[in-house]
């Protein structure tokens, strides 16, 4: 079996100082993906003993930024989609394995107003191509923050964020296009009906009335479903407006 876990910690540095250490340790991932670490080159040095560190850094100076650490070598590693104008915000690192790819992945949001809606769908498109290239020579696992719930049953509130950002019918359309082109959403494909949440804002109280939105992911191409033991979000883990959220392969099919 291979455990992996994704979290967008909002920020690294601080969540190490909410127990991060101590839940990286706990939960023994062979590979453990971090979203939005907003940090620099040199500015903080992790011991992970028997982990390979990986990381994307953005341009912009705490913001945005991805990170991989790993138990198994990978055979190759390559940062961003290979596109000037989404690779300077350090939103994905792409690791190749013997049987797949991993893909971690910080999705940019909308933003308020949806001042961002037209550069997202852009993004979308060109990160659905990006994804179905790789598929071509063996299957991904993508994981991260995907910034958008996709149905109603992910978020507390679905009729009143209509039109907010991670709730457009623009993003979910885009959702549904990458699940039609081939991969599955491991926690909805284990759970159809289950209510369950990674990410609360800070305002209104909305984490301890479990107000929430499942916004982070894995999904896996549709081949690997047969391999998907696993897909469980921790929601009692603090440390982030996020939780982690997990997902358990099987080595061989099952049958």
């Amino acid at each position: 079996m291979t455990k992996f876990i994704s979290w967008n910690v909002n920020g690294i540095r601080a969540c190490i100082t909410k127990g991060f250490l101590d839940y990286f340790s706990e939960v023994d991932a062979d590979i453990f993906c971090l979203q939005e670490i907003k940090l620099s080159p040199d500015q903080l040095e992790l011991n992970l003993a028997g982990y390979q560190q990986y990381f994307n850094y953005a341009e912009k100076k705490g913001y945005s930024g991805t990170a991989v650490f790993t138990k198994i070598p990978p055979l190759s590693c390559t940062y961003g989609l290979g596109i000037s104008e989404h690779d300077h915000e350090g939103r994905v690192i792409t690791l190749e394995f013997d049987d797949f790819y991993l893909v971690n992945v910080y999705t940019p949001n909308s933003k308020p107003e949806l001042a961002r809606l037209d550069y997202r769908m852009v993004w979308e498109n060109d990160f659905r191509e990006y994804l179905q290239a790789l598929d071509e020579q063996k299957p991904v696992i993508l994981c991260g923050d995907l910034n958008v719930a996709h149905q109603e049953i992910d978020l507390k509130n679905p009729k009143t964020n209509k039109r907010n950002a991670g709730f457009t019918d623009e993003e979910r359309g885009k959702f549904s296009l990458l699940l039609n082109a081939g991969f599955i959403d491991s926690y909805r494909y284990l759970y159809p009906d289950k209510v369950g949440y990674s990410w609360w804002s800070y305002r209104f109280n909305a984490r301890p009335k479990n107000a929430g939105w499942r916004i982070d992911y894995f999904c896996t191409s549709e081949r690997l479903k047969a391999r998907v033991l696993k897909a469980e979000i921790h929601d009692t883990v603090m440390g982030s407006d996020h939780c982690p959220v997990e997902l358990v392969i099987s080595d061989t099919l099952r049958d």
